[in-house]
């Protein structure tokens, strides 16, 4: 069985069930759906045209009713399993909503004592038989101040409007609350308090974290209310965002390890994260409202993080910071990134056979993941990256070697010159003829072959690549240029504001740090083309194609391109594990080093 959220439209009536062919008494159900939505999942089964319901008929008969009423809030599901008793699941999650209290408030207060015993989201849920997103919208209500829910609790106020004021800061809710009590004014409901608090058509003054005698525009205000507005939000915005760095700025000097800066909009939903101290590795977030108020969420993890933070501190290694859960890059983007710089660092490998002599013996003595032989094959995650490594210059350069040492040693085809068996060329040379070959070279062009061999064989993503690029200083600006697809795989907002300011100036990242990821790599790309304005930036490279590479946040892993380089991918949320090749790696960059200092 699985707990999950469908829209009414993926639910289909069991032609069996009794109920499908007349109508339903569904009126004891209206008004609990309406005030506390849908708590006991119906128990559905997969079938060619969605999920067929094997239980909950009643519930979905009311569903279709309140949704001709505007109600059209994803159904809670559970899900069946081939070899699940469809009574045994029904009768268990009967039995664990009956433990519910049946008021959302009071649910709200049972799931708020058991997260401070320490039980996460999901243990919740399951104690309950009931989704995560249920438990996640009653422990959202602790967002709501006390006057708003007791007037709830007193049923002057509708659900709908409770849930909406959820996602309301503290002095929104104290706005809307004081239109609700006003005899003179009324206070916005359904979708136009959703409108009011997110339009964000006025911009108040007292949302400013900056000096107002900074801002050259005007300033409105209505006679009848205390508030002030800014007439100009783009200036408004760009002295706001300003302030905003200068908060993390200070937040990171006074030792958080990182300060995130949501989109705004965004909410920080606190039941998703639990507060931990500086110490522990606490970050601060911040949320940002559409009309401008800005909040600073000081020492908090998510559930995750703080679970394997206490896992350590079980297992002895208390103390130590919590790990990242989200790395700074994916595991598609390292791929981009590794795959780019092999081929650079393999093409100017031809020009220093003595180097790539005493690299062979390093994988001779040392050992790799290729030394069987058989060339590397440059797998790329998808066919972006494949085409963006076609197009590099430095794949060109390798490909104009490889026709010119297939030439020297009389093998057909355009495939690798390492290809044994790997089903690359047909026309294959025996043993004997390419050593006969070689014997009647001079020792340069073997030399030369013997590079090409070492470059083809070079294992990609690895830390010798690493290494190789900084022993021969390699410089990607001669092989790689920024493009879409670097762009599209560059997704963390705090490196793309750090590569913002690098390219653009403090000034406009600072102004335009609350800013989608999108609109900032929007400006990088202008800034690099000479486009829309913007000051043409020649010869920039990301710290990423370094040698080694370096990051933009904490979060960046130092052996990020060794096959050891530990870390989660954000995409697929597994860990990498690869201790074995990365001790291999290691030796075979020590002997690299002690070799070449010999030479």
């Amino acid at each position: 069985m699985k707990l999950d959220h469908l829209s009414l439209e993926q639910l289909k009536l069991s032609p069996l069930n009794v109920r499908s062919k007349g109508g339903a008494d569904i009126a004891d159900l209206l008004p609990s759906i309406r005030s506390l939505g849908v708590i006991q999942p119906l128990l559905v089964r997969p079938n060619c045209e969605g999920f067929e319901i094997v239980a909950g008929q009643r519930r979905y008969h009311a569903l279709v009713k309140l949704a001709g009423e505007g109600y059209a809030e994803p159904v809670p599901v559970a899900i069946m399993e081939e070899g699940d008793d469809a009574k045994a699941i029904e009768a268990s999650l009967a039995e664990n909503v009956a433990r519910l209290p049946m008021d959302e408030v009071d649910q709200y207060k049972a799931f708020a004592a058991l997260k401070a015993q320490g039980l996460g989201v999901s243990e919740i849920a399951a104690r309950f038989g009931i989704t995560e997103r249920l438990v996640g919208q009653r422990l959202a209500i602790a967002n709501i101040i006390a006057p708003i829910l007791n007037a709830y609790r007193r049923e002057e106020i509708r659900p709908d409007t409770l849930r909406l004021l959820t996602m309301a800061t503290p002095r929104q809710q104290k706005a809307w609350w004081k239109l609700f009590r006003s005899k003179d004014e009324q206070a916005p409901t359904g979708h136009r308090l959703k409108a009011w608090l997110f339009g964000g058509a006025q911009v108040p003054v007292s949302n400013a974290l900056f000096d107002v005698e900074h801002y050259d525009g005007a300033i409105v205000s209505d006679l009848f209310e205390d508030e002030r507005y800014f007439a100009d939000s783009e200036a408004f915005w760009a002295l706001q965002n300003t302030a905003i760095a200068e908060r993390r700025d200070a937040c990171l000097q006074a030792g958080w390890a990182e300060v995130v800066v949501l989109d705004t909009g965004e909410r920080f939903q606190t039941w998703e994260h639990v507060k931990t101290p500086k110490k522990k590795g606490g970050r601060v977030y911040v949320a940002i409202t559409q009309d401008g108020e800005v909040t600073f969420h000081e020492g908090w993890l998510t559930e995750k993080e703080v679970r394997r933070l206490a896992k350590a501190e079980a297992s002895g290694k208390g103390g130590e910071p919590a790990k990242a859960e989200r790395p700074e890059l994916t595991k598609t983007m390292r791929n981009y990134i590794g795959l780019h710089k092999h081929a650079a660092v393999r093409t100017e490998l031809l020009a220093s056979p003595s180097i790539a002599l005493r690299l062979a013996v390093a994988h001779m003595v040392a050992g790799s993941g290729l030394w069987t032989v058989e060339a590397e094959k440059q797998k790329a995650d998808n066919t972006a990256i494949r085409d963006s490594l076609a197009a590099s210059r430095a794949q060109a350069g390798f490909a104009e070697e490889r026709s010119r040492i297939r030439e020297l040693l009389d093998i057909e085809g355009d495939g690798p010159v390492v290809s044994h068996g790997n089903g690359f060329n047909l026309a294959r040379r025996s043993l004997a003829d390419i050593f006969d070959s070689l014997m009647h070279m001079e020792d340069a062009a073997v030399l030369r072959i013997l590079a090409y061999v070492m470059a083809e064989t070079l294992e990609a993503q690895s830390g010798i690549v690493e290494a190789l690029g900084a022993l021969l200083s390699t410089d990607m600006k001669g092989w790689w240029t920024a493009d879409e697809t670097f762009f599209d795989l560059l997704r963390d907002k705090m490196a793309v504001n750090a590569i913002l300011r690098e390219v653009a100036g403090d000034v406009t990242a600072d102004a335009h740090i609350a800013s989608t990821a999108k609109v900032q790599k929007k400006i990088v790309a202008d800034c690099l083309a000479g486009d829309n304005g913007r000051t043409k930036v020649d010869g920039w490279l990301p710290r990423y194609m370094a040698f080694p590479a370096q990051g933009y946040t904490p979060r960046f892993p130092e052996a990020l391109f060794g096959r050891g380089g530990a870390g989660v991918d954000a995409e697929e949320g597994e860990a990498d594990d690869d201790s074995d090749d990365a001790e291999a790696s290691a030796e075979a960059e020590d002997m690299l080093e002690d070799l070449t200092q010999a030479a």
